[in-house]
């Protein structure tokens, strides 16, 4: 079994190859349309939400009373990493996020585990709370959203539009749910004057419970007759707004109709809680979400078809506009890599053709295709997909893919020059390099092994790197054993002169490589000292390369957030929305915009960071002509928030790529008292206006917002019968409503609401005349029993770890990443920390700590692939010498990456380090194939000193085009955004290393051994 040689079995079975070449490349093209294709790769968004409500509670109520209480127990979860939560006035909002290197199978589990300890507490929650209510679908992005919208047609008509449109765009295979976004609800109000009723000596409540009574649905009962049941029926129930306005009501022994002491309207809920607003009108919308398995761009022919089946049957004047299209983004987005691509593959095809000829390139031009479709053929059946990362994996595998192949046809090329038959040529290189190749490629794969183990978002996000990487460089020496040999036997030819070896390499250019690489050994103290200095000078540079997380993406849109102050109304949040619509409805690089308002965009795009729900809050998505013009529009905007919106914080952002990070700069302080947090959050915040680079400085606690106290007097209460249980029912009977029953209409169920008219809902200077009720029967002004204060309370408290935590938070400058910026920061935060009382922090976070923690994900894994990299080359090598020499080889990659990185001004972050990381692997394959060449030649009869010269002669052909394949096809990937970093980290680092690899590792072998010039006799190596 050891002198099988593979090369000359393909070669004896030459039909039988031949057929599973052809096979390999039907099956890739039968992979390629049947992978699925998307934007980004799918990761598990690690994020529950955990809400309850708790009407009329203060947000310290909400905090002391639910939030804490719901967070004692939740803490209990395994695995769990931050609790955050905030509490609002009536609302409690808690964020449950678990470890990072939680496996993404497990949490489901955890999910559940949340909702069954939170069930084991419910019934010990606060009376009239309302709740929990659990979100773990963050991850569903939306494919496509259609908008309704059309001049006079009201919220009911979009909406029965849009319902319609659902159940046929339901019809279609792999759609998993369209949901619809921005309805209003319906709603009936039946709006009093507290005076009449005071007039007419009705009470508020007492009519409400009358009209609960006329349109209750209670079973009257069924008559069970010998031959047949006949079920009661009693009419009474609305069937019209008509008949709820003449409605008699017989209460306190008068009977009377409805619009006696009320006005009856139909309308949609009042005041809204989310609104949808598309080109300046009001919409409602169709958010498509694809299954997991099925293809986005298929999806996308089919929803055009039924789009335009379902705009045939729209009334005239109601429009349907596509305001997320993700197949038209995927489409693009795949064409851009897939050019790229192409144009890298040319690079590689190119160097194969000029340096090898046409017929030897021509092998190595064969084997590419090869090798690709036995790799798209394993995504497919791995279940892999075709996206940002794959395709950028698998452009970067292709400057590697071809290496294995050119060494073995170049010394099969080599050998038919000196005279060798085709078959003997073409088997050669599979005993001389086949298993140095292989231990190259196999150390080259462990240079990814990091991102394909780290337990991270980033590194799942980005683990088809090492997925692809692993494939396609073992089916590349798969190839160069199987493919090249039979490629170059049907394609090569034995030359008809018969040259020595010597002869080959007996050049004017062999000569002087051959003297330079004698000067470097010769004085090898000095090489092996300039390249320590070197690598000393390449890691200072390193540090004052800009730091990045992760890139932002190069889409066209930009999102813009219009925040109020804390407590602001919905009315007076949508009125700011419509004068920012009216400045980009000017804006000619502006092709169309959708505002949301109340809250956050819908997911439309995997990697955004969505806003819950906020009254105090307007988010656009405004789609540009392309990204020039988004720079144009993101100052235009910018300068307007400067002069047209005083009273709002404004934010203007790119979309980004890689894990959500909603500010790229943050700082939190937490402690036990939310007043002190406050105050140092307040002295970190100046620290940070105070730096030139940051912009919008703020907090996650915001203003303190005013409330209306009402302090009753409870003796003159008591003696009218008030409680405050009633004063509270009738307040909230008058100003924001109580149900009265529901208006059942065909399949809708709507909301009867009983509350006071708007003017008397609307005028907070007209609340001491509100007349309650009292207990005998007699109407009184609030002003008799109450005196009114008027109040500051917190808008929202924000808790970490159920610690009060104030997050400081600030974007920056464009030109400058948030990394510097920070660490620009910290050392001047240090005097804040020391004087610190104990049990109070302040944490570093925004993309400084996101990028700490994936890094640690990564260099966690760096002691296991030392190991099996000095496993791997001691099973090569056989001798730990050798096996340590090779290894001191690695880290020379960050002398060019470090200087290339710089140079182009491109940010050294997550996808750069995973390039310097690769980078060792890929210099310790040329440098053991080289080595080993070396024990060879000495092996032969050589003595050390002529092995240590001549290998490294004729290795260098073979080191130099295979790393100028693989750095010319990085550069168009150099072009890439989020590939950039990486391709320029390897380009540089290879240039330097290929260098080095000739003319440093000859002479680090020769001090390493301590080898001598000889005359004629001796090895040359120090005993």
């Amino acid at each position: 079994m050891s002198d099988f040689n593979l090369s000359a079995w393909v070669l004896k079975h030459r039909a039988f190859t031949g057929f599973i070449m052809v096979l390999l490349l039907l099956g890739g093209l039968f992979a390629y349309f049947r992978l699925g294709q998307r934007e980004d790769p799918e990761f598990t968004f690690r994020v529950m939400v955990v809400k309850t409500l708790y009407p009329g509670a203060t947000a310290l109520e909400v905090e002391q009373q639910l939030t804490d209480r719901l967070e004692k127990k939740i803490q209990e979860l395994p695995n769990l990493d931050i609790l955050r939560s905030y509490s609002k006035p009536g609302e409690s909002v808690i964020f449950v996020t678990p470890r990072e290197d939680t496996p993404p199978k497990e949490i489901p589990g955890l999910w559940y585990q949340v909702r069954k300890k939170v069930d084991d507490i419910r019934m010990t929650l606060p009376p009239g709370s309302i709740g929990p209510f659990f979100n773990d679908e963050f991850g569903d992005t939306y494919s496509v959203i259609y908008a309704f919208s059309g001049d006079g047609f009201n919220y009911a008509e979009l909406k029965k539009a849009a319902d319609s449109a659902r159940q046929q765009l339901l019809r279609i295979n792999d759609v998993e749910k369209v949901d619809l976004i921005g309805t209003q609800d319906e709603k009936i109000y039946i709006e009093f004057s507290d005076k009449k009723l005071a007039e007419l000596g009705l009470d508020a409540n007492k009519v409400a419970e009358a009209l609960q009574a006329q349109n209750s649905m209670t079973a009257a009962g069924m008559v069970c007759a010998s031959q047949r049941n006949l079920p009661i029926r009693i009419t009474g129930p609305f069937n019209s707004v008509d008949s709820i306005a003449g409605l008699p009501v017989h209460i306190q022994g008068r009977t009377l109709r409805v619009n006696d002491f009320a006005e009856v309207r139909r309308g949609h809920i009042d005041p809204p809680a989310f609104k949808m607003r598309v080109n300046g009108k009001e919409a409602v919308a169709l958010g498509v979400t694809m299954n997991k398995r099925g293809d986005v761009l298929e999806l996308g022919k089919a929803l055009a078809e039924a789009k335009m089946q379902i705009e045939s049957e729209l009334p005239l004047g109601m429009d349907i506009s596509q305001v997320a299209d993700q197949p038209r983004v995927v489409r693009t987005a795949v064409g851009e890599f897939l050019s790229t691509f192409f144009e890298a593959l040319a690079a590689v095809l190119l160097v194969s053709f000029l340096s090898l000829g046409f017929r030897t390139g021509s092998v190595v031009a064969l084997t590419v295709p090869l090798v690709l479709s036995g790799t798209l053929l394993c995504m497919l059946l791995f279940g892999m997909e075709i996206h940002r990362i794959s395709l950028g994996a698998l452009i970067l595998a292709l400057g590697l893919l071809v290496d294995d192949a050119m060494i073995a046809v170049e010394m099969m090329a080599r050998k038919l020059e000196e005279g060798w038959d085709r078959i003997h040529a073409a088997t050669y290189a599979y005993n001389a390099t086949a298993f140095p190749m292989l231990t190259g490629t196999l150390i080259t794969i462990v240079g990814f092994l990091p991102v394909g183990l780290a337990k991270s978002q980033a590194g799942e996000y980005t683990v088809a790197i090492f997925q692809v990487m692993g494939i396609s460089l073992l089916l590349s020496w798969l190839g160069a054993v199987v493919f090249t040999p039979y490629l170059g036997f049907l394609l090569l030819t034995v030359q008809p002169d018969s040259r020595h070896d010597r002869d080959l390499f007996d050049t004017p250019f062999y000569n002087r490589l051959r003297r330079w690489v004698t000067w470097c050994v010769a004085h090898r103290k000095k090489v092996i000292v300039a390249t320590a200095v070197l690598f000393g000078i390449g890691v200072a540079t390193l540090t004052q390369v800009p730091e990045q997380f992760f890139p932002l993406s190069n889409r066209p849109e930009v999102i813009i957030d219009l925040w109020l102050p804390e407590g602001s109304s919905f009315a007076q949040t949508e009125a700011t929305a419509k004068r920012m619509e009216n400045i980009l409805s000017k804006d000619e690089d502006v092709l169309d915009y959708t505002a949301y308002i109340g809250g956050g965009t819908p997911r439309f795009f995997l990697l955004i960071v969505q806003q819950l729900a906020n009254t105090n809050l307007s988010e656009f998505v405004v789609m540009t002509k392309d990204n020039t013009a988004r720079e144009r529009v993101m100052q235009r905007i910018r300068q307007a928030f400067a002069t047209d919106f005083p009273q709002v914080r404004g934010r203007v952002m790119r979309l980004n790529v890689g894990p959500p990070m909603d500010y790229p700069l943050v700082f939190r302080v937490f402690g036990e008292d939310p007043a002190m947090v406050r105050a140092i959050a307040g002295r970190v915040a100046d620290v940070m206006r105070a730096n030139p680079d940051t912009v919008d400085v703020n907090d996650d606690w915001h203003d303190r917002i005013p409330s209306l106290r009402l302090v009753l007097d409870q003796d003159k209460a008591r003696a009218l019968g008030v409680s405050t249980a009633s004063l509270s029912q009738a307040l909230q009977a008058h100003y924001t409503g109580i149900s009265a029953g529901q208006f059942r209409e065909d399949e809708k169920l709507i909301d009867i609401v009983w509350r006071a008219q708007n003017d008397l809902r609307t005028a907070a200077e007209r609340l001491p005349d509100v007349t309650v009720r009292t207990g005998n029967g007699q109407s009184a002004s609030l002003s008799q029993f109450v005196k009114f204060e008027t109040v500051f309370e917190d808008g929202v408290r924000w808790r970490r770890n159920r610690f009060p935590a104030v997050s400081v938070r600030a974007e920056v400058v464009d030109g400058k990443m948030a990394p510097d910026v920070a660490s620009e920061i910290i050392p001047k935060l240090k005097p804040i920390q020391d004087q610190l009382p104990a049990g109070y922090f302040i944490e570093t976070g925004g993309s400084k700590e996101d990028a700490w923690i994936s890094q640690k994900s990564i260099f966690i894994w760096i002691p296991l692939v030392l190991v099996v990299t000095l496993v791997l080359l001691m099973v090569q090598l056989h001798n730990l010498s050798r096996t340590f020499l090779v290894f001191v080889t690695a880290p020379l990659g960050v002398i060019g990456a470090a200087f290339a990185l710089l140079l182009f001004r491109a940010p050294f972050g997550f996808v750069a380090l995973l390039g310097i990381i690769a980078l060792s692997g890929m210099i310790m394959r040329n440098s053991v194939i080289l080595v080993d060449q070396i024990d060879q030649d000495h092996k032969a009869g050589l003595d050390t000193w002529t092995a240590i010269v001549e290998s490294t002669v004729r290795r260098f052909r073979p080191i130099l085009l295979t790393a100028a394949a693989a750095i010319l096809a990085m550069i168009p990937l150099s072009r890439n955004d989020f590939f950039g970093p990486q391709a320029i980290a390897i380009m540089g680092g290879l240039t330097i290393a290929t260098v080095l690899t000739v003319f440093f590792l000859p002479a680090l072998y020769a001090a390493w051994f301590r080898v001598k010039r000889v005359d004629s006799f001796g090895d040359g190596v120090a005993q």
